[in-house]
């Protein structure tokens, strides 16, 4: 049976406890990953594994021993409980096990959880699991979560209330970041809020949001945006030997686009930056939109030529002094914010 939607994040929560099993796939690894070990507990509990009522059987072991499939499903636990035998990294080779394991499948016997990578509609591993009356097939794809699902999930794991703002800077952050990496963001935001009663507010969001390597970066391009020449000229000398001029020209390019996007936008800056890719969200994005309304669509328009110049001075193949056109340039867009 293919499942989708609630019906697909009912049985994630509460697996049927009656059915032989079930496959989840998807192209990224890390949330089927992530779905699975969330599953594997639901399935038998959380003392399954200590209790050794779980067993894990590879793709490429199951090719080498197709026998060790149905010795797993028949066997019989030294311990009380449901038993589950996980394969990983499942792919169309072994629909034809999977096939002969669901037919054979009898209550009490041992029931299974297959994880795959990426299935297309005729995958044969994906249209038996569709197809059996006694099992179901999950696809796990990198849809951003709504604000209800992210909250859902943040009140299964213990944050029973969040600011509505904080909401709609989680929805923002789960566009930008790939679905486990944001999902293992909600765990690390889970622990830190354990404990604490008071809502989840945006700032906690803005300062436990994963952190690129760009943050130096970011903190120049306010700088120059914000018109502090003194400070553009000290960060530029301390990332000039990091990151080079290019990759300065590079960032600059990116952030005074997303200024420019903000300043034409209709519906407002804030508005737009939400919606930027990737987003930005929480105290940067107010700052980033006082900066593009303070600037105006004019002066960001001269200034994302005189980047387009510089960079195409920097690839020219006569030589150039690098991190001084670079300086000039930054302390000429930041001269843009005197009257």
């Amino acid at each position: 049976m293919k499942l989708a939607g609630r019906d697909a994040a009912r049985y994630l929560d509460a697996p049927d406890p009656k059915g032989a099993g079930a496959l989840l796939h998807g192209p990224d690894s890390s949330l089927v990953a992530l779905r699975r070990a969330a599953l594997v507990p639901a399935m038998i509990g959380p003392a399954g594994a200590e209790e050794m009522r779980l067993t894990r059987i590879g793709g490429a072991d199951l090719r080498r021993d197709p026998a060790a499939l149905a010795d797993a499903v028949k066997a019989i636990g030294f311990f009380p409980g449901p038993r589950l035998v996980l394969v990983e990294e499942a792919g169309d080779g072994l629909a034809p096990l999977f096939a002969a394991a669901l037919d054979d499948w009898r209550p009490g016997d041992a029931r299974l959880l297959v994880t795959a990578g990426q299935l297309n509609a005729s995958s044969a591993l994906r249209k038996l699991f569709e197809k059996a009356p006694k099992a179901v097939a999950i696809g796990l794809y990198a849809d951003p979560p709504g604000r209800a699902e992210i909250g859902a999930d943040l009140a299964k794991q213990g944050v029973a209330s969040v600011a509505p703002e904080a909401l709609a800077d989680l929805e923002a952050l789960g566009r930008g970041l790939e679905p486990g990496e944001f999902a293992q963001f909600l765990i690390a935001l889970a622990l830190y809020k354990q404990g604490d009663p008071a809502p989840l507010s945006p700032e906690e969001v803005a300062a436990l949001a994963p952190r690129g390597q760009d943050a130096d970066l970011d903190t120049l391009m306010h700088h120059v945006a914000e018109g502090r020449a003194t400070e553009v000229a000290r960060e530029i000398r301390r990332l000039a030997g990091q990151t080079g001029a290019t990759g300065l020209t590079i960032a600059a390019a990116r952030h005074f686009r997303a200024l420019h996007a903000a300043a034409i936008a209709p519906e407002g800056a804030e508005a737009a930056l939400s919606r930027a890719r990737p987003p930005v969200f929480g105290p940067r994005r107010a700052r980033m939109a006082r900066q593009a309304t303070a600037l105006g669509p004019d002066r960001l328009e001269r200034a994302l030529g005189w980047i387009v110049d510089t960079e195409l001075d920097l690839r020219s193949s006569r030589p150039v002094p690098a991190a001084a056109l670079v300086e000039r340039l930054f302390i000429r867009i930041a001269m843009l914010r005197r009257p």
